[in-house]
């Protein structure tokens, strides 16, 4: 297509990977839109060389004047500013002019972009808010950014930045804004019209405005934004540019694996694209679209997948821990990857509790896996999922990362536990158990005295180890009755298991598997209790505290 039927003019800013410009430039000029390049002064001579040869001569193609563009610095606009004048004078039948970077990549046939543009000859696509309702700002400068001064490159020289930015708000330092300008913000990438931008570029202030918008922070985020409006006839406020930003204000990059979700877009391009996906450029830059149904933009779609992703960067996925996204100590909704059953006191008063709950449930249901000799995985193993081990020494440098590991391993197997007095309790895990939503913990009070009677050794030793028993229970307890304890919690004395265990099991089962397994399996036989009452009087008559003991008598 020869320049006099030119319509849209592409305006390129790159300062690296420069094949993939050359590509994209090609792009559009073999769909006839005259391509102004401006490349960094930052980039060696011999690489804008080897861009020239291998566009070679492109009646269509030209260079614009070199400038060190720094991120955020005012020479972005003087870049803008030449490479679409240039467009404007070579080209005049141009009606639009489209800024993009050499980050872009075009997600339609040029032809559909084209044909968008026709049919809004008149109308600018332009990012424009206005500052009072820029919420999405990021940085910590809203309004600040148009009266302060800015002399420090807030990049290379952050500390003089803020501590220049501290000391006029001290002094109560402003700019006056120069009428008739309203600030406004917004992306950088534009497609404005001819008249628009003659508009700007003509504009008998505009060496006053250049003046004001030289000292303000980012400028190329708000010097054609805010003299659009100014300028236009219609202004529709968004980009034909698709970039999505990370809570640091910095663009997320698209990768090969994002392939379907930008044909989802209802944009022209997309920004920033990593230089090495080949899948995208090879996709998007030749026929193969064509071979492919069409497909229906969902925008909605994108940002929801852009909102999980920033979400789950910042939260991580629950249960899972690393060294880079380690959650917060007083988070409850990251604690452990998957919902767990921990019972204390059961096996004492039923026989092969573990047993029959496996049966009911489904679930391989572990023995004690903080004992304080090994961890007793299901059926004696001595490795678990994910290479866990039983080495009580391996647990025990960090118990509560062994549970989160174990949860995560076993996802979404449901883990079921016994724990109780007698095992590794110590504060932090009770803590981290009785305050994890993902925790169902059941408890029989005193139970243990049913397993101390079975015990070798003297009624005296016996009492002894009742005291570090009873020490060890109230302390679990006191974790599970906590105001801030967050887990499904029952707690039943030994008397009150005793005289109707089967309410007690059902209550228990039906949460885990529902109500008719648990009528196919039964309930468990008691464990024989003979001899427990005269029990409970020698250890009463050996010194043992009787509030210890007056929830045990049934």
């Amino acid at each position: 297509m020869s320049a006099p039927t030119a319509r849209l003019g592409i305006v390129i800013l790159c300062h690296t990977a420069l094949r993939r410009t050359a590509q994209v430039a090609r792009f559009w000029l073999q769909a006839g839109c005259p391509v102004v390049l401006h490349i960094d002064r930052a980039v060696p001579e011999a690489e804008l060389q080897a861009l020239r040869d291998d566009l070679g001569a492109q009646p269509l193609l030209r260079f614009s004047p070199r400038h060190r563009c720094d991120w955020g610095s005012w020479r972005l606009v003087v870049a803008s500013q030449e490479a679409s004048a240039l467009l404007l004078k070579d080209f005049p039948s141009i009606g639009h002019v489209l800024l993009s970077s050499g980050s872009c990549l075009p997600l339609r046939p040029a032809a559909a972009l084209l044909e968008h543009l026709e049919a809004h000859p008149q109308t600018d696509f332009i990012e424009s808010v206005s500052i009072d309702h820029a919420d999405w700002i990021t940085g910590g400068l809203s309004e600040e950014r148009f009266t302060l001064y800015f002399p420090f490159n807030w990049r290379k020289q952050r500390w003089l930045f803020d501590r220049f930015v501290d000391l006029q708000r001290k002094l109560n330092l402003r700019r006056r804004i120069p009428a008739p300008l309203r600030p406004h913000m917004g992306s950088q990438w534009w497609c404005l019209t001819r008249a628009t931008l003659e508009a700007i570029l003509t504009d008998p202030n505009r060496a006053r405005h250049e003046r004001y918008f030289r000292q303000n922070w980012i400028p190329d985020e708000s010097y054609f934004q805010t003299l659009a409006r100014l300028h236009a006839r219609e202004i529709e406020s968004r980009s034909l540019t698709l970039v999505k930003f990370d809570r640091h204000g910095r663009p997320n990059l698209f990768y090969d694996d994002h392939l379907q979700l930008l044909r989802r877009s209802d944009c022209f391009l997309a920004r920033k694209i990593w230089p090495e996906a080949e899948r995208l450029y090879s996709f998007f830059l030749t026929d193969q679209a064509k071979a492919l149904d069409p497909v229906t933009p969902e925008p909605a779609k994108i940002d929801r997948y852009f909102a999980l992703a920033e979400k789950q960067r910042i939260e991580g996925r629950a249960g899972l821990y690393m060294q880079s996204r380690f959650p917060r100590a007083d988070s409850a909704s990251t604690k452990t990857a998957a919902p767990y059953s921990v019972f204390t006191g059961f096996e004492h008063v039923f026989q092969n509790f573990d047993y029959w709950l496996g049966q009911v449930t489904g679930a391989r249901v572990h023995g004690h896996l903080f004992a304080p000799d090994m961890v007793r995985f299901h059926g004696g193993a001595r490795v678990w999922h994910g290479a866990i081990s039983n080495s009580a020494a391996i647990r025990d440098y960090n118990p509560r990362m062994f549970l989160t590991n174990l949860l995560w391993a076993t996802r979404p197997e449901r883990l079921c536990f016994l724990h109780g007095p007698g095992d590794v309790m110590e504060g932090a895990l009770n803590w981290f158990m009785a305050t994890d939503t993902n925790a169902q913990i059941s408890v029989v009070r005193g139970a243990w005295l049913l397993a101390l009677q079975q015990d070798a050794g003297t009624d005296a030793e016996k009492v002894a180890r009742a005291g570090q028993l009873h020490r060890q229970e109230q302390d679990w307890i006191e974790s599970l009755t906590s105001r801030h304890a967050l887990a499904r919690v029952r707690i039943w004395s030994l008397a009150e298991v005793m005289q109707d265990p089967g309410a007690r099991l059902s209550e228990i089962a039906r949460e885990i598997a529902g109500d008719a397994a648990l009528a196919a399996h039964g309930v468990p036989a008691l464990r024989a209790t003979d001899g427990f009452a005269s029990f409970l009087d020698r250890m009463r008559n050996q010194g043992l505290p009787a509030q210890v003991l007056k929830e045990c008598q049934f």
